[in-house]
C-alpha cells in the first residue's frame, strides 16, 4: 500500500509523492513514486516520462505523512 507524503526539499518547493514504506533510520535516500507539485503539476526539473525519483537525505528538510480518510475513521477519539 502506497503512503502519500509531502517532501520538503532544501531550497525547493515541496513535492508530493507516494512511497512504499516509511524510511528507516539507516536509509541514506528515499524512493518517491509519482513526484509532483502540491497542485498536481509536473516538476519543471524532471523529464515528463519520469515516474520514480531517488532523493538523498541530505537534500530533505522533513517529510509530512498524509493519512487517508479511512484511517481517520478507524482511529478516532473514544470520547467526543
Amino acid at each position: 500500500m502506497a503512503i502519500t507524503v509531502i517532501i520538503h526539499i532544501a531550497n525547493e518547493d515541496a513535492v508530493v509523492g507516494e512511497i512504499d514504506d516509511l524510511p528507516s533510520p539507516t536509509d541514506v535516500s528515499i524512493l518517491v513514486k509519482n513526484p509532483r507539485k502540491r497542485d498536481g503539476k509536473d516538476l519543471h526539473y524532471l523529464d515528463g516520462d519520469v515516474t520514480t525519483v531517488l532523493w538523498p537525505w541530505n537534500r530533505i528538510t522533513f517529510i509530512e505523512v498524509i493519512t487517508s480518510k479511512a484511517e481517520e475513521e478507524v482511529i478516532g477519539f473514544v470520547r467526543e
